[in-house]
């Protein structure tokens, strides 16, 4: 992920925002509490690469993004698709034609009223292949947008504005989720001419207006009064940059930011100390480890199930990951509609698993390696504790520690047998856990790191793609991750679980199942609770 280059120190510039932190958390050295803060104040871990939608590649500069501007759809803190600039869209019975009326009367943050042109300009603009733009795949699917991203055509042939009102979008092929790829931070509306430094002076139609950025130091936000969604509940808004956790853990214990993610070795303390500032909800994260479905003994799907059965997954839960975390019975998020909540999860059964290895030829089991990241201390305990426990059935396992790139490369290029991962959600449907994880037009660099390949389940994620009616293309769902589940391409783990704490002085913040799911408009300082 990309950062700003730390810019010199400037002594007034530092004393300007000390002074304007120290007036929003009230200047208190108060701690288990302290005092109230008088503004709302976040935190990102980096600075966000930019704040122009064109740009947006990672979690900060997704998250600025949302405060600042609006897509055509949007979701709410519980990953539920809602209208955005859009406040109604109809397709064709195939999923393959919709059409997305704009709500009335909304304005860019500098006057400009929202026509349907902006719109197809900022999607041509995301498309440019002259720009340098951020993952322009939530676009690739309308008619000719691949062309054009390319270079290979002058237009986007899938994009046709109807008037002030309205715009037109015809797909490659029928895909029942498009809306909710129009919810992603990179399909945000901007004005139909920017300015080059629009990424650091945005101009948007969204419930925050922009109002300053120290970098890597703070960025602060007005309330925009006449926001279409209703002016938020506070004045002011300011995002911190503040890289290490049990910083921002005392930080907020003094008041000095809102609200905090708990860290992990933390865990304990807080839910003893503080467990009515606590806020937990079920991550769209699946925590798991890719068994190269290419590779030696792991080609044979009895060994991957004795994988699974060798590993008593919830112990390592409880006793590694501090129980953060649902045991996992397949791929889909058990919050999000296809998941199967009668499926059982592997059984830790080290009899079924010998037994399964001798059916496949290994009685004396076989070795193998597991890459995790070095920097990732709790992926690593889960590492070592997966070795310990494989070693009890005869498979011998060397853990690989390389740095986070090095190993991503290597489990994209398929040179890995195992390694300890994690996905996070793009968009909240069971498609995002199924497509790129599965699919077999997903192997490496989409997702697909087991290299998992068969046809049936192609041609059954396929379908469930084309599906319109919801029930009908959940029901699909549960079939395809079942389907995937007895074969095993996964030693399944756990979907993480959020844990947060609320500032006593702050109201009606959420915890976002999707990271641009929260925009702050309904959270306040309020009375000390």
């Amino acid at each position: 992920m990309l950062r700003h280059l730390y810019r010199t120190v400037n002594l007034f510039d530092t004393a300007k925002s000390a002074l304007f932190l120290c007036f929003l958390a009230g200047c208190s050295g108060q701690s288990g509490g302290g005092a109230p803060a008088r503004g709302l104040i976040y935190y990102e871990t980096y600075d966000p690469r930019s704040l122009d939608p064109a740009l947006s590649t990672d979690v900060p500069t997704g998250e600025m993004v949302t405060l600042l501007f609006d897509g055509l759809t949007q979701f709410d803190p519980d990953g539920r698709l809602l209208p955005g600039l859009s406040d109604r869209w109809t397709s064709d019975r195939k999923g393959q034609r919709y059409v997305f009326h704009l709500r009335p009367g909304v304005s860019f943050h500098d006057g400009r009223p929202l026509v349907a042109a902006d719109v197809q300009r900022s999607f041509l603009r995301v498309l440019n292949p002259a720009s340098h733009g951020g993952r322009v795949w939530p676009l690739l699917p309308i008619a000719g947008g691949g062309d054009f991203a390319d270079g290979r055509a002058r237009d986007v042939r899938g994009m046709e504005v109807l008037g002030d009102t309205a715009i037109a979008f015809t797909l490659t092929e029928p895909l029942a989720i498009f809306p909710k790829f129009l919810a992603m931070p990179v399909a945000s509306v901007v004005p139909s001419s920017v300015p080059d430094d629009f990424g650091q002076r945005p101009v948007g139609t969204g419930a925050w207006r922009f109002v300053g950025w120290q970098h890597d130091d703070y960025l602060r936000f007005a309330r925009n009064s006449g926001y279409w969604g209703g002016a938020p509940l506070s004045e002011s808004l300011t995002v911190r940059i503040i890289p290490e956790a049990l910083t921002r853990a005392a930080e907020f214990l003094s008041g000095r930011i809102s609200v905090v993610e708990i860290p992990f070795g933390e865990t304990v303390r807080w839910e003893q100390e503080h467990p009515d500032w606590l806020k937990r909800k079920a991550a769209l994260r699946a925590v798991y480890v890719p068994l190269n479905n290419r590779r030696g003994p792991l080609r044979d799907p009895r060994v991957r199930q004795a994988i699974n059965h060798a590993v008593n997954v919830p112990e390592i839960l409880r006793t590694v990951w501090n129980g953060r975390g649902a045991l996992a019975a397949g791929a889909i998020p058990p919050t999000l509609g296809g998941s199967d909540p009668s499926r059982r999860p592997y059984a830790y059964d080290t009899t079924e698993a010998r037994r399964l290895l001798r059916s496949a030829g290994y009685p004396n089991g076989f070795s193998v390696q597991l890459w995790r990241s070095g920097t990732n201390v709790e992926m690593g305990r889960v590492a070592q504790a997966i070795q310990s426990q494989l070693a009890a059935v005869g498979i011998r396992v060397e853990i690989v520690s390389r740095d986070a790139s090095s190993m991503r490369e290597a489990v994209r290029k398929g040179d890995t047998d195992m390694a300890i991962t994690d996905w996070w959600a793009d968009y909240p449907d069971a498609d995002n856990f199924l497509y790129p994880l599965f699919h077999s037009a997903s192997f490496g660099p989409g997702g697909n790191y087991a290299f998992y390949s068969d046809r049936v389940t192609d041609s059954l994620i396929v379908l469930a793609r084309r599906t319109v009616d919801q029930s009908a293309r959940e029901a699909l769902y549960a079939r395809i991750d079942n389907r995937i589940f007895d074969a095993a391409p996964w030693l399944y783990l756990w979907f993480a679980v959020d844990l947060w704490a609320e500032h006593p002085s702050i109201a009606g913040w959420d915890v976002p199942a999707i990271f641009n799911g929260q925009r702050w408009t309904k959270v306040r300082v309020a009375a000390r609770r």
